[in-house]
């Protein structure tokens, strides 16, 4: 059996800007398919002969705004309430392929968890038939395999491999609310900071005494993560700031506009999360990075109802045409995280 399809999460609602979005970067790489929007997911089913594994490795999970997870699929089952675990295992053999672990998951909506239960009940009866089949052991690459249910008798199985997958279920990284946060937008930056910085680097790239801007700062969500983090940090915002903040000793609040301050040296890090219009952010950060302002940013692109990936794509798009005629070198990442909403995360990173 050889995969023709790819199966990608993502958070419900963004379904036409995950299809659009798949659907441009294959058709770019020279794939023919098509996309299949469901609640909570999009496949993608390919037409030509070569097997979804290729296009699975040409699309990395780190390179996709909208995608959660991303997995070589086979076809959804229908099954019988009376035996569910039968035609699960039987194609899993059909595959050819083994695993080392077995994931089940749903779309992140209410109906979905609903099938916690079902699920549960499945688990270990599900590993042990597959153990007793070759299809679960001990060494097998690293492979996952997933189990996505999207109704108590319909799922579909798909494949993750090391280096290509989101190690978080269902792609979603849940963090916990700090009690003494100013608002809960500062998981935003937090969890764009396991998203885009290598836990191993952050001591030496989010380290004690660095400085940076957070523009847009007020009641200062994202300035409590750089606080602590030991960093010093501007607070560009004309709103009050959080007083408990104030009080560290680390934060300079300055009642100026976030789109024209300039800082007085070269930064650390730019953070924004400022409600605007994503052309006229983007001209902001741009303005930072081709002065060289900061060595690393993230920043939030609010956006509209629709064409949502378009406005993205035309966004990054300009923003690298922009730093390369400018001769700075950098790396560009942009991301829907779990704690944005109706908005995608951005990372820049200078080489130069």
């Amino acid at each position: 059996m050889i995969p023709q399809q790819l199966l990608f999460y993502c958070r419900p609602g963004f379904e036409p800007d995950l299809a659009g979005e798949i659907a441009t970067k294959a058709a770019a790489l020279g794939w023919q398919g098509y996309p299949r929007p469901q609640v909570g997911h999009v496949g993608f089913v390919l037409t030509d002969e070569r097997p979804a594994n290729a296009l699975h490795r040409a699309l990395p999970l780190a390179s996709l705004v909208f995608a959660r997870q991303s997995l070589v699929a086979l076809e959804p089952l229908e099954l019988s309430r009376e035996d569910r675990l039968s035609p699960i295992v039987e194609q899993v053999l059909e595959s050819g392929w083994s695993f080392e672990s077995l994931w089940q998951e749903t779309p992140d909506t209410n109906d979905a968890k609903a099938l916690a239960g079902l699920i549960k009940a499945l688990q270990r009866p599900l590993e042990s038939m597959l153990k007793k089949r070759g299809a679960l052991r001990r060494k097998a690459g690293g492979r996952r395999l997933h189990l996505w249910w999207t109704e108590g008798d319909r799922v579909q199985l798909g494949m993750s491999f090391p280096g290509n997958r989101s190690e978080q279920p269902g792609g979603i990284r849940r963090l916990r609310f700090p009690h003494d946060a100013p608002s809960r937008s500062t998981l935003k930056l937090e969890e764009a900071w396991h998203e885009f910085v290598p836990r191993d680097q952050w001591d030496s790239r989010l380290a004690e005494g660095m400085q940076a801007a957070d523009l847009g700062a007020a009641p200062g969500g994202w300035t409590w993560q750089l606080v602590r983090r030991g960093m010093q940090v501007y607070a560009i915002d004309n709103g009050p700031m959080d007083g408990g903040l104030m009080a560290t000793d680390l934060v300079e609040h300055l009642r100026e506009d976030g789109f024209v301050w300039a800082p007085p040296m070269r930064l650390d890090w730019l953070v924004c999360d400022i409600v605007d219009k994503p052309a006229r952010v983007i001209d902001m950060v741009e303005r930072w990075l081709v002065k060289r302002w900061c060595r690393e940013a993230v920043f939030n692109l609010k956006l509209p109802m629709k064409q949502r990936w378009e406005a993205v794509a035309d966004g990054l798009a300009r923003l690298d045409r922009s730093l390369t005629a400018a001769g700075v070198e950098a790396e560009i990442a942009c991301r829907h995280l779990y704690h944005d909403r109706e908005e995608v995360t951005v990372h820049v990173r200078l080489f130069n």
